[in-house]
């Protein structure tokens, strides 16, 4: 979203009263208004949450996760769909007495599909699971202090 700093209403029409002029809002009327700082209260040590480079680190690494999963899942996938396709005489030789290549790479496909869960389940214990909890830790340290002013 961008910040347009140009006044709310340039226009004013003509014929309105100067006892009621809805073009001299701020903002809108109905926008919350912030309450102000008290002036006791000691500045925070460290950045709000919402601006904590925790949240973009927790992004990457949810981001990375999916990627991982989906591409060993959905190559594996394509894989067979373009050996299907480009190389008919590949599946459909014999692997053993009676069983196609082909059906044999199918089959596959169900442990394959296990091991990116197995994948997906192993990068949240290990990359994901740790920043969220960091996070987390971070969130309830800081309801306390609010609790506690």
């Amino acid at each position: 979203m961008s910040y347009d700093s140009s006044p709310p209403h340039p226009y004013r029409p003509p014929g309105r009263s100067a006892s009621y002029d809805p073009y001299t809002y701020e903002t809108y009327p109905w926008a919350p208004q912030e309450a102000p700082e008290p002036a006791g209260r000691p500045p925070q040590r460290h950045a709000a949450l919402g601006q904590h480079s925790d949240l973009r680190l927790l992004r990457s690494a949810y981001r990375w996760q999916r990627r991982v999963a989906t591409l060993t899942a959905l190559g594996y996938f394509v894989l067979f769909l373009i050996l299907s396709a480009f190389a008919p005489s590949f599946m459909t030789s014999s692997v053993t007495d009676g069983l196609p290549t082909g059906l044999l790479l199918a089959l596959v496909q169900v442990p394959v599909t296990w091991l990116a869960i197995a994948l997906y389940e192993r990068t949240a214990r290990h990359r994901v699971d740790p920043i969220a909890d960091r996070i987390r830790r971070h969130a309830e340290l800081d309801a306390k202090r609010e609790v506690t002013r």
